[in-house]
C-alpha cells in the first residue's frame, strides 16, 4: 500500500476510534489487512503531524492538528456564506443548494472537518448531499449551516 492511502486511511480510523498508541494504529491496519510496522506508523505520525489531546475516556489519543482544523472551518464557512442558495432536511439527509462550481469544494471541506455526526457527503456542481448518521445529527447539521450564514 502507497504512503498516500495509508495515510487516508490512518485518517479514517482516526475519526471512528479513540486511538492512544501507535500500536494501536499497528493493530487497526492489521484488521484492515493493512502490514505496517510501528516504526512506518511512528513516520506516517510525524509525516501528518499528529498531535496528542485528551480523551474523554482519560488518557490521551491522537488527533489531527488543531490549526488545519481552524483554516478548514474557516474555509468552510467563508464558502457557504459565499455560495450558499438554500438548505432542507429529510429524515437523515440535508441538501444544500450552492451556486454553481461551489459544491465539491464544500462537500471536501466538509469530510475534511472530521465531523462527528456525518456519515457522508457527495457533492455536485451546485449542491450538496449530506448524509447525516442519525435524524437528530442531520437536524444538528441543518442548524450548524444556517448558524455559519447568521440565521438560525
Amino acid at each position: 500500500m502507497r504512503k498516500k492511502e495509508r495515510q487516508r486511511l490512518i485518517k479514517q480510523l482516526l475519526t471512528s476510534n479513540n486511538i492512544q498508541r501507535q500500536e494501536d494504529f499497528v493493530a487497526l491496519l492489521d484488521k484492515q489487512g493493512i502490514k505496517v510496522t510501528q516504526a512506518t506508523v511512528s513516520r506516517d505520525i510525524k509525516d501528518m503531524q499528529l498531535v496528542k489531546v485528551p480523551s474523554v475516556t482519560g488518557g490521551y489519543r491522537y488527533s489531527l492538528p488543531t490549526r488545519k482544523n481552524i483554516d478548514t472551518e474557516k474555509k468552510l464557512v467563508q464558502t457557504i456564506r459565499d455560495s450558499f442558495v438554500s438548505v432542507d432536511s429529510q429524515d437523515k439527509l440535508v441538501f444544500l443548494k450552492v451556486l454553481p462550481g461551489s459544491g465539491p469544494v464544500i462537500s471536501s471541506l466538509m469530510y475534511q472537518m472530521n465531523y462527528s455526526g456525518i456519515f457522508g457527503t457527495i457533492g455536485d456542481d451546485n449542491t450538496v448531499l449530506i448524509i447525516g448518521k442519525t435524524e437528530e445529527d442531520a437536524l444538528n447539521v441543518r442548524n450548524q449551516i444556517n448558524g455559519m450564514l447568521g440565521t438560525d
